[in-house]
């Protein structure tokens, strides 16, 4: 894909016609175009040259867009704004003389020199001078709306031009007239066909700053960008621009610096403050080899890091190009715009021109004929119409940007809230990702050597259960035996020779098949407790059985009750076995359980739910990639694997469940938007056009001046803006908003011992919230804590806790 700036555009005519031209060239697959960033997409072979000659011929000018993105930062400040306001002022000074001698002094006898007075045509000299000077200044209107005009591809510049110039034109001849006798100084137009141009500005100002707005989510991200980095030269420090770091170059970051590229810790230690990147306000501590990323900032301590990126391979840039194109891409509900965009002017222009004739058949003056021609010019807006999708998107996208919520394209923030059923897959989505051991039970061995046994054989195994193994295996200082004929037996076990003896581990399905007496009570009774046991057979015989749990999420069962709440359907996929699956599922609440699912039928169970609605995946994993491309909206945890984040359209920077809800109602919300702007913009033009061209007059008597049409037509577009503006202001939680929101109000925090697992959290949660004055209790037993709000008696919910079997520190 390749970007290109495109000038001259000023309303969805414009959008159209430069679309049309591009798609017309061999090679071009597709090309879309953004009225609010002024951007063209093109995807394709298509050389840049004939590109840009495509976009010149038909009317425009066309660059291509820099590769760093500092350009980006550029392209979308507001440069527009300062030209339109210094144009305003000067139209106005010049407008106030203008109508003082055309209404002050015609209308109601405001003082002029004596020598314009009974002097007509001096009279109207001068407001041709004012006139002509407004023109002059507000040429670009002429200009752009003439070329328009002459390449056939006429905007909202060319009905601006058309109904200025006519007015001034007819007052022009009015004005030779009255050299003759005629008295016709009132009828001059000369001040609407300035008012119209001064009008008109004042829209283009509003709309523009407005547009400015919409864009803040973008520029704030890329201003985050560091800007320097801090290298050690001959034993001594030296400040270069960021962008001259490469990959494993080194840099150092002190107390209050920013992290200019993503690294890895060499040396040193520090807290670092990664709200830029997922709202978490708390500082994470980090040491020698973990991860920093570019845009966060250490707050305490010294870091020597290894860069693993250079500045444009960092997540911050990689979030940046993503808001940056799903905010120019095109949504499918814009197309009926486009569709309409494309003819509007033409149709405009002969409603016009007809409106002209059928008053002149009617018998009226010319002038008043004329009038009403020059007023259906003037109010119609096709500019509305260009802009009624791109803002929303664009605003949809900054916040989402905001909440740690990335859409990949405007397809993608349109679908989502369209969606009825929510699959998601439980290892780390649902649950943490990080399954620890929790039993240990041998078969005539002893625990050592079922561990020594399951330890070797899983080692080479990349399961995240094997790996619970592993971890479990190098806490006791066991060291690996030598295992020969490693086979990996897809989502069923491994097996392999250990001492001549053949050894095979996996799930109860897989063993049971091989051994006589696979305890099958044994089997039940663990995946009741929600835990998933692993079976180890020696020559057909079982040596033991190891169980193995994934932790719930914090956040899981809120998350998918928030999703129930939204009338949406939550499923559940999982290679589990049912009865583990459904200790998890009953946990958290959800709607339906699939279970035992091979990670190559994921697709399938996808595929089949899509019969019954629109579906949405979430997921995190490898295994999770071709479900999530299947499905009609793949969501993607943003700490999951690099495969997942790439085949879903939706990916959650935070990695926290309440994302997706958030996703949906943010999709729900900006298509709620974009159809109240399309009905805005279509409704105006509907009522606006024969009201312009008097079809209301015989009816109420209802009569338009263009000065007025001019007015309305600035002003829809304005409303079109800050109607989308309105997006930021949306509520996607009851929770505060992560990075701009006031802080939730302090609770009592106790030390608890004794909670094992979400169900210990759950017993302690529903006996503290039944004690007067609490009104929420937040256990946590990985912190071994719980935290009280409310106004109660703490001794009482200390003594409801003991109760309880817990020891309240």
């Amino acid at each position: 894909m390749e970007k290109y700036t495109v000038t001259g555009m000023s309303c969805a005519a414009c959008v159209s016609r430069v679309e049309k031209a591009v798609n017309a060239l061999d090679g071009v697959e597709k090309c879309t175009v953004n009225l609010l960033t002024n951007s063209m997409s093109v995807f394709g072979s298509a050389k840049s040259e004939d590109i840009i000659k495509a976009v010149k011929d038909a009317g425009y000018g066309a660059s291509k867009k820099g590769e760093k993105q500092e350009n980006a930062g550029d392209e979308l400040e507001n440069k527009e704004m300062p030209r339109l306001i210094k144009r305003l002022i000067s139209s106005i000074a010049v407008l106030l003389l203008l109508m003082y001698v055309s209404m002050g002094y015609v209308m109601w006898n405001f003082p002029l020199p004596k020598f314009f007075e009974n002097n007509q045509i001096a009279v109207g000299l001068l407001q041709m001078i004012f006139s002509g000077i407004l023109l002059i200044i507000n040429q670009k209107f002429f200009v752009n709306g003439f070329k328009g005009l002459i390449k056939g591809a006429p905007n909202m510049d060319t009905l601006v031009a058309l109904g200025s110039g006519v007015s001034y034109v007819y007052s022009v001849v009015c004005l030779f007239l009255m050299t003759k006798g005629h008295h016709l100084l009132h009828d001059l137009y000369f001040e609407s066909a300035g008012m119209i141009l001064v009008l008109i500005t004042v829209g283009k100002a509003l709309e523009s700053y407005s547009k400015g707005k919409t864009t803040n989510a973008l520029r704030a991200l890329m201003a985050l960008k560091p800007k320097t980095a801090t290298v050690i030269i001959n034993g001594k420090e030296a400040e270069i621009s960021a962008d001259e770091l490469k990959k494993g170059d080194t840099f150092i970051v002190k107390s209050g610096g920013d992290i200019p590229v993503d690294a890895i810790i060499t040396e040193g230690e520090c807290a670092v403050n990664e709200a830029a990147l997922n709202g978490e306000s708390m500082p994470v501590d980090k040491t020698v080899g973990d991860r920093v990323y570019a845009g966060t900032v250490a707050y305490s301590g010294y870091i020597v890091c290894e860069a693993q990126t250079d500045s444009e391979g960092t997540v911050l840039s990689e979030i940046i190009r993503t808001v940056s194109e799903s905010a120019s891409s095109k949504a499918p509900i814009a197309r009926i715009a486009d569709k309409v965009s494309g003819v509007f002017v033409p149709i405009v222009m002969g409603i016009a021109l007809v409106t002209f004739i059928i008053w002149i058949m009617v018998g009226v003056g010319f002038g008043y004929a004329l009038a009403r021609g020059i007023s259906v010019l003037v109010i119609s807006c096709p500019c509305a119409l260009g802009l009624a999708t791109p803002v929303a998107i664009m605003v949809g996208n900054g916040v989402g940007a905001r909440r740690g919520i990335l859409f990949k394209n405007a397809t993608a923030l349109e679908n989502a809230g369209k969606a009825s059923i929510v699959i998601l897959d439980k290892t780390g989505t649902i649950t943490c990702g990080e399954p620890l051991v929790t039993d240990i039970m041998p078969f005539g061995i002893s625990e050592v050597q079922l561990m020594e046994y399951a330890y070797s054989l899983e080692k080479k195994s990349e399961h995240p259960l094997a790996q619970a193994i592993v971890k479990k295996g190098d806490t006791m200082g066991l060291a690996p035996i030598e295992v020969q004929d490693f086979q990996v037996l897809s989502g069923s076990g491994v097996s392999g020779s250990i001492k001549g003896d053949r050894i095979v581990g996996g799930s109860y399905k897989h063993v049971s098949a091989i051994v006589k007496d696979a305890r099958r009570e044994l089997f039940e009774k663990l995946s009741k407790e929600g835990k998933t046991p692993l079976f180890f057979a020696k020559d057909e015989s079982l040596i033991g059985v190891i169980a193995v749990r994934d932790e719930i999420k914090d956040d899981s069962r809120e998350a998918i009750s928030e999703l129930k709440a939204m009338g949406l359907k939550t499923v559940m996929l999982t290679g589990d076995n049912e009865n583990s699956a459904r200790a998890i599922g009953n946990i958290v609440g959800i709607d339906q359980i699939v279970s035992d699912v091979m990670p190559k039928d994921k697709e399938n169970v996808v595929n089949e739910f899509k019969k019954d609605g629109k579906v949405i995946m979430v997921g995190d994993g490898i295994n999770d990639a071709p479900a999530l491309v299947s499905a009609d909206i793949g969501i993607a945890i943003g700490k999951g694997t690099q495969i997942a984040i790439d085949s879903a359209e939706i990916v959650l920077v935070k990695g926290s469940l309440k994302g997706v809800s958030q996703a949906i109602k943010l999709s729900r919300g900006t298509i709620r938007n974009i159809r109240q702007n399309l009905f805005w913009a279509f409704i105006y033009n509907i009522i606006g056009i024969p009201l312009a061209a008097g079809a209301f007059i015989a009816l109420w008597g209802w009569e338009l001046n263009p000065m007025f049409g001019a007015l309305a037509m600035s002003l829809s577009s304005f409303c079109v803006v800050t109607n989308a503006l309105r997006l930021n202001l949306i509520k996607l939680s009851e929770e505060k908003k992560e990075m701009f929101g006031k802080k939730k109000e302090a609770g009592v925090i106790l030390s608890v011992e004794g909670m094992m697992c979400q169900h210990c959290e759950a017993r302690v949660k529903k006996t503290v919230e039944a004690i007067e004055g609490v009104t929420e209790a937040v256990p946590n037993h990985k912190k071994n804590t719980v935290t009280v709000f409310g106004t109660c008696d703490i001794q009482a919910v200390k003594e409801a806790i003991a109760k309880e079997g817990y020891i309240v520190k």
